[in-house]
């Protein structure tokens, strides 16, 4: 069976199952986005806040992603490192419209990438500076700048801007991250 399964997933008839956290302060936009990443006729327009997590699954270029929707208040944030340890990728969604908790993205951030399941990984993290289509909103390079995203040397990551509620932005994150993914899986570094 080990050579006929090898050969199903070559063939790219079954997806591997990633799990990826979705991660960011609370009004980020995450469960907006992964809302838009949702077939059409399951989309809502529910915009309440999660309170603790929730799943969501969805398909792409061959994954079947378990997302889960990590609530970004701070009494609930220290429940994400209970998920680092199964983690393939992360989403790290931040408010570039919100100037004046951008320093707190970065501490949280900081407290991610110091974690003992999370620093001794290359777990690609795709940041989405969402909310761009919002006046005065900090473009990707300026939120890249105030995260010192700069200073990861030891994972890939990327940056994309976009527009959770309109998906500007999103399959170009998504494209990425499964292709991240699927090289770290070829690596064995995941």
């Amino acid at each position: 069976m080990g050579i006929l399964d090898s050969l199903i997933e070559w063939l790219g008839l079954r997806r591997r199952v990633v799990n990826v956290l979705v991660v960011g302060l609370d009004n980020s936009g995450k469960s907006s986005l992964l809302n838009f990443l949702r077939p059409r006729e399951a989309q809502t327009d529910d915009r309440t806040p999660t309170v603790g997590f929730n799943v969501e699954h969805f398909s792409y270029n061959g994954l079947s992603f378990s997302a889960f929707d990590m609530s970004g208040q701070s009494r609930y944030r220290t429940l994400w490192g209970n998920y680092y340890r199964s983690t393939n990728g992360i989403i790290f969604v931040i408010d570039s419209s919100d100037k004046g908790r951008i320093l707190i993205a970065r501490e949280e951030l900081q407290q991610l990438l110091s974690h003992p399941d999370i620093s001794k990984r290359n777990i690609p993290i795709l940041f989405f500076a969402n909310k761009m289509d919002i006046r005065d909103a900090l473009s990707d390079v300026g939120v890249s700048s105030a995260l010192t995203l700069e200073n990861i040397i030891n994972k890939s990551w990327y940056i994309c801007s976009s527009n959770a509620l309109t998906g500007e932005g999103v399959v170009t994150g998504i494209e990425w991250l499964s292709s991240a993914i699927k090289t770290s899986f070829e690596q064995g570094k995941n």
